[in-house]
């Protein structure tokens, strides 16, 4: 029996690190393609389908353009129109970057107008909570970022990048300029 043991607990151990990334990327919404919206959303019951558009390959052609502009070139104020161009911005993944970019230029009431709209198409946006999260700490608002940190554990765990990189920056002192 020892020597069962002694193979299993190993393998089971190796078996959950290697679950543990997949699970945790499940969570982690924000990436260079888009997540379709809910099921349940209330503008699909409307007769719009939002979803149409995410699976569009010009859409995400145009998206990941946008992306790029934004994580590689650092080029706000394109990026805001490129994504704009799309007419998705109540998407989740598009007003997140939308808002991104506004809150990089410094425009936070615009920042914060489309991270609440991609909060309000998905509630777990996780990439939302911890930009919004940041923003907060900006704004001086350091209760209000403690709450977008417990959000994320509560999505994604505090194992995930988002959480990860929203403590880091609650960590450090008030006024501290962030780097992220």
């Amino acid at each position: 029996m020892r020597k069962l043991s002694m193979l299993l607990v190993p393998g089971l151990v190796s078996l959950a690190l290697a679950a543990g990334p997949m699970l945790t990327s499940a969570y982690a919404a924000g990436s260079d393609e888009p997540s379709p919206p809910p099921k349940s959303d209330s503008s699909a019951k409307k007769g719009k389908k939002k979803s149409s558009s995410i699976s569009d390959p010009k859409f995400l052609a145009a998206y990941r353009t946008a992306y790029t502009t934004i994580y590689d070139g650092h080029d706000y104020t394109s990026a805001i129109g490129q994504l704009k161009s799309l007419k998705r911005d109540d998407v989740a993944d598009v007003a997140n970057l939308i808002g991104y970019s506004y809150r990089k230029l410094g425009d936070y009431q615009s920042s914060k107008v489309y991270y609440e709209i991609a909060l309000k198409d998905d509630p777990n946006h996780v990439r939302t909570w911890q930009y919004y999260g940041l923003w907060q700490l900006e704004q001086g608002n350091r209760e209000q970022a403690q709450y977008h940190l417990n959000k994320i554990a509560s999505l994604a765990g505090t194992d995930s990048s988002e959480y990860r990189s929203l403590a880091a920056a609650l960590d450090k002192p008030t006024g501290a300029t962030l780097v992220y």
